[in-house]
């Protein structure tokens, strides 16, 4: 499904067709989160399966995914607004918008993983909430920087679609 846009100025009518760039967002974050999930599946299953369902009241790996995939899409429409406010002129290179999506990777997990999550947990009572701060290395970091290079290698694919 595409949108048009048309635009006009003093140059005349162009016409722009694609998903828009929240849609490529949320699909380049839905793509991150998958392998993300994988990641913390294997290698940090109690999180998967306990820590971020309890965040709402919720528990199970079914959940986990759940929560995670929606946190995924939500936050690859942030990173595309965030391309859209100051750094569109990287969108078009896959190089520049992985580079860039490893960078807010690694702001994602020192802010939401390292300091929201701890705060969180042990807001709603969940008995294995990690210690505010919590920068354990290496801990859910590579999963982060491999979300947000994933995310900022598929936004501009997606955005063609």
């Amino acid at each position: 499904m595409s949108q048009e846009t048309q635009t006009s100025g003093a140059t005349g009518t162009s016409l722009e067709t694609g998903t828009g760039s929240w849609i490529s967002g949320m699909i380049g974050g839905l793509a991150g989160g998958a392998l993300m999930g994988v990641m913390i599946s294997v290698l940090l299953t109690p999180v998967i399966q306990g820590a971020i369902p309890a965040m709402y009241g919720l528990s199970g790996g079914l959940a986990g995914w759940i929560v995670h995939m929606s946190h995924s899409a939500i936050l690859g429409v942030v990173f595309a607004a965030i391309m859209g406010a100051g750094l569109g002129r990287f969108s078009d290179s896959v190089g520049a918008t992985t580079a860039i999506g490893a960078v807010y990777g690694i702001v994602l997990w020192a802010v939401l993983a390292a300091l929201v999550m701890p705060i969180w947990l042990a807001a709603v009572g969940f008995p294995g909430a990690p210690p505010f701060p919590n920068f354990a290395l290496p801990g859910s970091l590579p999963a982060h920087v491999v979300y947000g290079a994933v995310l900022g290698a598929v936004y501009p694919y997606a955005k063609g679609l």
